[in-house]
């Protein structure tokens, strides 16, 4: 009895731990799922003895072979191949977070909209609030950094025009209860052709290296800012 009294101690401390922890989701398309940037950000996290704090989430786990991987890496993330943000705000983004729901979520969206779908910028606009909705009916708290499209090599009017109307979106739908902020991997901010694979479309390692530069900062600040909120 004994013994089975420690195991549940054991047990119920564990998932105590795992509570407290904040849930982290990156959301994407295969930007997210088949680069190499997320490993790079995790060495920031260590860096910033963060990693401790928060547990990724998602239901996808797989990372390219060709990635470095940090010790410990939480390879968790909601990143999609060939999902448009369309179809991720009307199908998608509910369930996938209904279980998890996370506290922070940098997600990337619309490059397949625009090539795929052909969409315009108001659709993609408008999917980005379909999926912040999502986000905020499981938890109304959540914090959520919105990250600007990279480019494509032929510099797509549309991706330029979301990227630009993004802060404006943000700052509009920002609430000090689920703050809103913008990192920016974009070709403005320096993101070049010469950083994109020969599909013209996904980042090369270069590319990898400039996204988590632009981005990982970011999310070390958000989490450092959320872990103080509930501290």
């Amino acid at each position: 009895m004994k013994l089975n009294l420690m195991l549940l101690g054991a047990g119920l401390a564990a998932v105590g731990e795992a509570a407290d922890k904040l849930k982290v989701m990156w959301l994407g398309d295969s930007i997210t799922e088949i680069t190499c940037w997320r490993p790079q950000v995790w060495t920031q996290l260590v860096a910033a003895n963060l990693t401790g704090s928060i547990q990724m989430v998602g239901s996808m786990t797989d990372t390219p072979a060709n990635c470095q991987k940090p010790a410990g890496f939480d390879s968790h993330h909601e990143g999609h191949s060939g999902y448009q943000a369309y179809d991720v705000a009307k199908q998608y983004i509910a369930g996938w977070v209904k279980n998890t729901k996370p506290d922070i979520v940098q997600f990337m969206l619309g490059t397949n909209d625009v090539n795929i779908g052909k969409r315009d910028q108001n659709a993609i606009v408008d999917a980005y609030t379909s999926i912040l909705a999502s986000l905020r009916a499981a938890n109304p708290n959540v914090y959520v950094i919105i990250d600007k499209m990279i480019p494509t090599q032929w510099s797509d009017k549309t991706i330029e025009a979301v990227n630009t109307a993004i802060p404006g979106w943000a700052q509009q739908h920002s609430t000090t209860q689920s703050p809103i902020t913008v990192a920016d991997p974009s070709r403005a901010a320096g993101m070049t052709n010469d950083m994109l694979r020969s599909d013209k479309v996904h980042p090369n390692d270069k590319g990898d290296t400039f996204i988590a530069k632009a981005i990982g900062p970011t999310l070390v600040k958000v989490i450092q800012e959320k872990l103080k909120a509930v501290a």
